[in-house]
């Protein structure tokens, strides 16, 4: 998911795209002593995630003599774009940090390598085949996906102890119900003036699709689905729209969340959250980290899974993942490059330094994630329930996203029109942008 985004200068960009198109020399360079140099293009922008990356390349390149990684710094700022510019022009690097839903695009048009017949059986194993599944097009696997992250509440909990309310496990989370009635607890007008002074939950929705479809999983939605004849098609029933209808009666019904906070990125909705006028925020795991450099001395906070229909804890997820340019001409060196930075305890440590879980099992088990100090521990009990994002493999996705769900979603949230206008645009408007792409 690229909520980093918006955390990116301008600088990282415009140095990615020099590097991809300008400064590469192609993949898989060979000295005139057969040494091998590979190109490693890393998306890591945290102090602490680039520190972890950049001496894995290092520790790799002490023992590998013969097959040296290039460090390459890349920036998640319109990734998709310089990446294809890149691939057009022959210059790829050899092994491409990127996210799941980027990869349906380039593996249909032929610029990644299917890693399959590269992979070690151990690095197959340990990761579940439900992150494997976020990778996968047609019968090949195009990448390996190594961080992922849930969506989670991050709670003032003195509010929540103020109200009396039951607190929610992993074990025993929150119906949507549940959490609807929690809401209303702890939304108060202190002055009796008819506004709000403190709202249950405040819903960033600046970009509002992605959380809205991954939800829905966990009231039994799919939005995406196949039809008889294997072609995408856009359902949107009950099961799919129960979690946009809630979010909508508290905006406009209840009055349970703020209708500004619709426009606003999960950053943005941080400051109030630690003046008390929001009780809980619906953000992804990684904002914990901003949470606990940010807040307040002694402000008390807690991480919670999110509510759960019949799906249960399930939501849906596009983790971070490793590929190899079809051009490279040293494959089985850049599968091997990344099953060293797969290991379990490197995994870890890259997972600790984006503030991320790993997908690794073995990884998933280790004891500085299994503590309950900031979350990890909600988070690491979360992750086996994580399945792949329904808008995977969906060619048209990017397009049905922009021109039809992004302003659908947000003037239904806004109260603009109803659930019936809202199916309409999503499945009606949208099925035929999907049709075009499966001619």
């Amino acid at each position: 998911m690229r909520i980093r985004m918006k955390r990116l200068n301008v600088c990282a960009a415009a140095a990615l795209c020099l590097t991809l198109v300008a400064g590469c020399g192609g993949s898989g360079t060979d000295s005139a002593d057969g040494r091998i140099t590979l190109e490693f293009l890393s998306l890591a922008w945290q102090k602490d995630s680039v520190d972890a990356n950049k001496a894995l390349v290092r520790q790799w390149n002490a023992t590998h003599p013969d097959v040296q990684v290039k460090y390459v710094q890349g920036s998640w700022d319109n990734i998709h774009d310089q990446l294809l510019t890149s691939f057009e022009g022959g210059e790829a690097p050899d092994i491409i940090h990127d996210d799941a839903a980027d990869l349906t695009d380039f593996a249909n048009g032929g610029y990644l390598a299917d890693l399959t017949k590269y992979l070690p059986k151990t690095l197959r194993e340990d990761i579940p085949q439900a992150s494997w599944d976020t990778t996968a097009h047609g019968e090949g696997t195009y990448g390996v996906p190594f961080l992922q992250e849930p969506r989670v509440l991050i709670a003032n909990t003195e509010l929540l102890e103020q109200a009396q309310v039951r607190i929610p496990t992993a074990e025993h989370p929150w119906t949507w119900d549940e959490f609807e009635s929690v809401t209303k607890k702890l939304t108060h007008d202190e002055n009796n003036d008819g506004k709000n002074d403190r709202y249950g939950v405040a819903w960033s929705m600046k970009e509002p699709v992605t959380q809205s479809v991954n939800l829905s999983l966990s009231t039994g939605g799919k939005i995406f689905r196949k039809d008889a004849e294997g072609k995408n098609e856009i359902r949107y029933d009950n099961a799919e729209s129960a979690v946009a209808q809630l979010i909508n009666r508290q905006v406009n019904k209840d009055r349970t969340a703020p209708r500004n906070g619709l426009g606003m990125s999960g950053s943005d909705t941080l400051p109030g959250f630690y003046a008390g006028r929001y009780a809980m925020l619906p953000l992804n795991f990684s904002y914990r980290q901003q949470v606990q450099q940010q807040a307040p001395e002694g402000f008390d906070w807690t991480v919670l899974p999110m509510p759960t229909g019949k799906g249960g804890l399930t939501q849906g997820t596009a983790p971070q993942t490793l590929s190899v340019s079809q051009d490279s001409k040293h494959k089985q060196a850049a599968v091997d490059f990344i099953a060293f930075l797969n290991q379990a305890e490197h995994q870890v440590q890259l997972a600790r330094g984006d503030w991320l879980l790993p997908t690794s099992t073995t990884a998933l088990k280790d004891p500085s994630l299994n503590t309950d100090k900031y979350g990890w521990k909600t988070g690491v009990s979360i992750a086996a329930h994580l399945s792949p994002s329904p808008v995977l493999g969906v060619r048209g996705y990017a397009e049905w996203k922009d021109k039809i769900a992004t302003p659908a979603y947000q003037e239904y949230y806004n109260g603009a029109f109803g659930i019936a206008e809202l199916r309409k645009r999503l499945a009606g408007d949208g099925t035929r942008i999907l049709d075009r792409y499966q001619r």
